[in-house]
């Protein structure tokens, strides 16, 4: 039997400005990641999110950034060993409190944007990222790029590890995701994305922008759902999977 999770990044809106299409793409994944209010969310969009999560009985996880509301979070920053660390722990601490105000737990940390692409090949940010989550609760799942420096580091300090694939994104023949501004990155077609995506949780193997077959291990999909065609894309994938025989649900269900 095989399963697999599907996640998403939501509540990334902030004051008046609204962005994905949180209530739609919930219904479709079993993990969310919510924003933690530096590249994205507020008090107010974090309350909310959790409140949706709950009432869809999705898992819940933190998607901790860089301390970049203008940018997105997509910035690369420098900062210290310590302050990555801590910049993790005051992250995943602002969300536990709304998650604990409802009585569940947080299941799994995923950096955002930068802080995610950076950890995946800097050994030291990714290790204190791994320690930050560990001093918080050794329990939480640490959710990075499939055997990247970040599994590598989660390992290593023993969290539970998921490693994570990307359903419309090409990958370099190491494994590490094609840069956006390169042809070919992002994958449009979705008969194309929907059988790679059956390969990588069925076979362990994924086909490189070069041709070449490299393997890969598929815990968790991410799926994005910021327009109408990404939300039909996430229904879509999902369905493909079931047909498959592939379960659909939390990692924290099958990762120990």
């Amino acid at each position: 039997m095989y399963q697999v999770d599907l996640n998403s990044d939501i509540g990334e809106s902030f004051g008046n400005y609204k962005l994905g299409l949180d209530e739609e793409v919930i219904k479709h994944v079993s993990s969310v990641n919510v924003a933690c209010g530096w590249h994205a969310g507020d008090p107010m969009v974090m309350q909310k999110t959790v409140e949706l999560a709950v009432k869809e009985k999705v898992s819940l996880g933190a998607h901790p950034g860089y301390p970049d509301l203008i940018g997105f979070g997509r910035r690369e920053m420098k900062v210290t060993f310590e302050e990555a660390k801590n910049y993790i722990k005051y992250q995943i601490g602002a969300l536990w409190a709304f998650v604990q105000g409802k009585g569940i737990k947080l299941q799994h940390v995923k950096p955002h944007g930068a802080f995610y692409n950076m950890a995946a090949k800097d050994r030291e940010l990714a290790m204190a990222i791994a320690q930050g989550i560990y001093e918080v609760d050794s329990d939480f799942i640490l959710v990075g790029l499939a055997g990247s420096e970040l599994t590598k580091a989660g390992k290593e300090v023993g969290l539970k590890v998921a490693n994570e694939v990307f359903a419309d994104r090409a990958y370099n023949p190491d494994g590490s995701l094609v840069s956006r501004k390169k042809e070919g990155a992002v994958i449009h077609d979705v008969k194309v994305a929907i059988s790679r995506v059956l390969r990588m949780v069925k076979e362990g193997k994924v086909e490189a922008i070069n041709g070449e077959d490299i393997f890969i291990q598929a815990d968790t999909i991410c799926v994005h759902g910021d327009n109408p065609q990404a939300v039909s894309f996430v229904n879509t994938i999902r369905n493909a999977l079931q047909k498959e025989g592939i379960e659909v649900t939390s990692m924290g269900s099958f990762i120990k």
